[in-house]
């Protein structure tokens, strides 16, 4: 039988309840447990796809197709183990449930309410599709205290009762703020969020607290008294150089230790060597790489949070630092402004929508391409290098993306019809924005001796996809001619997937996201082939 261990937050926002609950997700992972991990979000939206990125951060998409919140992202590469569209809902989700059940009549007339009705349907989310595992860690978004988050934490207090203590245990992370000018932390806004806590009827079993200074004995005493815990049960958390050093701390801490306390379980410790691996490769380089990602959201790097750790992962696997120049594309569409990308050894366009800026990555695509520095096109970053190839190359100035409004040459256009296994999906102009496009896990076959071939090792992959757009296939053969190669297609020859220059030392656009399989212990191998191309370069400069 699964045990349920419900991680909730406090105080205020962005302490690393996505991060908590992926190092301890890990930590009973390297116990010998098999765990799952999933995030209820209180916002109304139904998914977060449709969702401004300084907003909400990063889409992370599934195999499955689900655009789901950015922690799954965190899940994924510390535990390795793929999330599904299961493992991620919200207050819109749910409420639409409930909507259409009653609408179908399913509740025999009732007047369906936030409890049972709404309640039972989160209940339901989180026992659903849950089979063998040994655990399964739930993270509730947002902090205690948030309207919209109580049918979320009313639900989990039902399920703590339902599954008893040897089925549920609860953890409140909390922030310890160190007051300055009195030289002291201060543990009352901790005490106030578990209080609050309690009065919704959840004791938590163990508190975690963020805190930038080491807590003293006696305020871990004090918080422990006044939130009705055992001392060992405080655990601190401290600030670390490297989220991958996170669990070791919680080890050290005796986090994992409490939960098998709590359910009484022995286990042997956990096997952390590979962490340890990890942590040195980063905290012990043998040199250091700087790439230039041209964005259009780089004021809030969330909005690239796989991708900078898919970087990190590329250095690792050349035992490098990566040193990262975020920069906004809309500077590349003043004159001079490729000035910025001076002295840079690799240069990465990632995703992105609409117009602004769009030039800008054109023009850093061509930067690349001319000065023979390694370029990685991903989505968007893969369509506008075409559109550069087709203008400067293949001599089609009026080369565009039908996304930006009707050009002369639509080089990039709307995707309106793909396959998905043994269906045919199909979208147009006026098809609703939330999940319309094209979603998830899909084939691409290589060609053979392409350099696409050789960073990947096999002939078929699967890669995640997220984009309303695609290359057009009619113009394959002028960009051919010119000097870029198609050497990577859907299973049926129609859709392009990866394009690369073979007179260039390295450069390749993707049309998937290949940030979103990247792990600490298993790079991707496009990142690790790029952060190789890039030490290249540098020797060169």
């Amino acid at each position: 039988m699964a045990r349920f261990i419900f991680v909730t937050g406090g105080v205020v926002s962005s302490l690393g309840k996505g991060l908590t609950s992926a190092a301890l997700g890990a930590l009973l992972q390297a116990r010998g447990f098999k765990v799952r991990l999933r995030k209820l979000d209180p916002y109304l939206n139904v998914d977060p796809g449709t969702m401004s990125p300084y907003q909400h951060g990063e889409v992370y998409v599934t195999d499955d197709g689900a655009e789901t919140d950015l922690d799954l992202g965190h899940y994924e590469r510390f535990t390795g183990v793929p999330s599904r569209r299961s493992d991620n809902v919200t207050t819109g989700q749910i409420y639409s449930k409930v909507i259409a059940r009653e609408r179908r009549g399913d509740y025999l007339g009732a007047t369906v309410q936030v409890i049972p009705h709404v309640t039972d349907a989160i209940k339901e989310f989180v026992r659903a599709d849950v089979t063998d595992e040994d655990f399964v860690v739930c993270e509730i978004g947002g902090t205690v205290g948030d309207i919209e988050g109580l049918p979320f934490l009313e639900a989990i207090r039902q399920l703590g009762n339902e599954l008893g203590r040897d089925g549920a245990m609860f953890i409140h992370l909390t922030l310890l703020p160190y007051i300055a000018s009195a030289g002291e932390l201060k543990t009352k806004p901790t005490q106030h969020s578990v209080k609050e806590l309690q009065s919704l009827g959840i004791q938590p079993d163990v508190v975690v607290c963020r805190s930038e200074h080491e807590i003293a004995e006696d305020a871990r005493r004090k918080i422990a008294l006044f939130c009705n815990l055992r001392r060992e049960a405080v655990i601190q958390a401290l600030d670390v150089d490297t989220i991958y050093a996170v669990p070791r701390a919680y080890h050290e801490e005796g986090l994992d230790g409490e939960v098998c306390r709590h359910f009484r379980i022995e286990s042997p410790a956990p096997d952390l060597a590979a962490w340890d691996r990890v942590t040195r490769s980063i905290q012990q380089p043998d040199g250091e790489v700087t790439i230039g990602v041209v964005g259009k959201y780089t004021t809030l790097l969330d909005a690239y949070k796989s991708l900078a750790e898919a970087l990190t992962h590329g250095g690792i696997a050349n035992n490098l630092s990566v040193k990262v120049n975020w920069l906004d594309s809309e500077i590349f569409e003043t004159d001079g402004a490729a000035q910025e990308l001076e002295g840079v050894h690799g240069i990465l366009v990632p995703g992105g929508f609409g117009e602004r800026g769009a030039e800008g990555k054109i023009a850093a695509a061509r930067f690349a391409r001319e000065r023979e520095v390694p370029y990685f096109g991903i989505c968007f970053g893969m369509q506008m290098a075409v559109i550069e190839a087709a203008r400067n190359l293949a001599g089609v100035p009026g080369a565009g993306s039908t996304e930006f409004g009707p050009c002369a040459d639509p080089v990039v256009g709307l995707l309106t019809e793909w396959t998905r296994g043994n269906l045919v999906e199909r979208r147009d102009d006026r098809s609703e924005l939330g999940g319309t496009m094209r979603l998830g896990a899909y084939p691409c076959v290589v060609e053979q001796g392409s350099r696409i071939a050789e960073v990947y090792g096999v002939r078929e992959l699967s890669e995640r996809h997220r984009h309303r757009y695609e290359v057009n296939i009619n113009y394959r053969k002028a960009l051919e001619d010119a000097g870029l190669r198609f050497s990577g297609m859907s299973p049926d020859g129609e859709l392009p997937e990866i394009v690369e220059i073979p007179a260039h030392p390295w450069y390749i656009g993707v049309q998937f996201h290949p940030e979103l399989k990247s792990k600490p212990f298993d790079p991707h191998p496009l990142f690790t082939s790029f952060i190789k191309a890039a030490v290249e370069q540098s020797r060169l400069m």
